[in-house]
């Protein structure tokens, strides 16, 4: 089976790489160096050219805050390179997943968001994403897309290394308790996407470990879990704060909880819980730091 990764240098971009490799797949990882994807004229000959069976979309522009200022990189890369992604691989018949994002949703709910929930997204990132999943599906109504959020992994910037950072820097800080979804750790999420494309599925899927949090859990969490395993923890005091206090550029969703009812129908093992997961990739980058 031959695989193309886009966004390979990207968090999950790379572990989906790793994986597919590790199971002696043809993995063909193109990043902006191979492919740029703010030139999406040039993207849908890129990805025709390599005929993979699958193509597994990870690029995209995520830089959250940043897009309410640059309206017109985030469209460019997160809704018409995505469009060109899907025309290329439409162009010989392979197939597409696209990674999509919590983001489409606007946190107004109490309940678990389903695939076919309303989207309404508070943010220039979130429109760009659903306006891509909306490109994509007209080009290609076989396509899969897998919604994932509160990402984090051993590679690339997130919360766990910011966390960790400042766990090493100082004795308080504070971090927001009023917004609530679930981490979600990049290899977890890299084998659901592997799965679905061992079942040739299509359609929309949601996808996160499970159980719930705050900001404020997550980083306590973190914390524990870092001065457990051995991390410098300097830090004495996690302070709750709510959101007003730490004002953004871009509105985030309140409520960023996913059902994972759909996919794990597709899947043949226990979806981990988020603080399993959150010990095993500290484990793993305590490891590879001291290697």
């Amino acid at each position: 089976m031959k695989y193309l990764v886009t966004g390979a240098a990207g968090q999950l971009g790379r572990e989906i790489t790793k994986l597919l490799e590790g199971e002696r797949n043809q993995v063909v990882a193109i990043d902006r160096a191979e492919l740029d994807f703010s030139l999406p004229e040039k993207v849908t000959e890129g990805i025709a050219q390599e005929r993979a069976d699958w193509v597994i979309n990870c690029a995209a522009y995520t830089q959250v805050d940043s897009a309410e200022q640059e309206r017109d990189a985030a469209f460019l890369v997160n809704r018409d390179s995505a469009l060109a992604v899907a025309e290329g691989v439409k162009s010989y018949g392979g197939r597409l997943l696209q990674i999509s994002t919590d983001f489409i949703f606007d946190g107004r709910q109490s309940t678990p968001y389903r695939e076919e929930d309303k989207a309404n997204p508070l943010s220039v990132y979130g429109q760009s994403k659903w306006e891509g999943e909306n490109a994509l599906r007209q080009a290609m109504p076989d396509a899969a897309i897998l919604r994932t959020a509160w990402v984090y992994g051993e590679h690339g910037n997130n919360f766990v290394k910011t966390m960790l950072r400042l766990a090493a820097e100082r004795e308080e800080f504070g971090v927001v308790d009023d917004q609530v979804g679930t981490p979600s750790w990049t290899a977890d999420i890299a084998r659901a996407i592997r799965a679905l494309t061992a079942a040739d599925a299509f359609g929309i899927y949601h996808f996160t470990n499970e159980g719930v949090a705050s900001w404020y859990d997550f980083a306590c969490e973190i914390l524990n879990s870092a001065r457990e395993l051995g991390y410098p923890v300097r830090t004495k005091r996690v302070k709750p704060i709510p959101t007003s206090d730490y004002p953004t550029p871009a509105a985030r969703p309140a409520y960023s909880v996913l059902s994972k009812r759909k996919i794990r129908g597709l899947l043949d093992y226990d979806i981990p819980h988020w603080r399993k997961s959150l010990n095993a990739m500290l484990g793993q980058n305590l490891r590879s730091r001291t290697k």
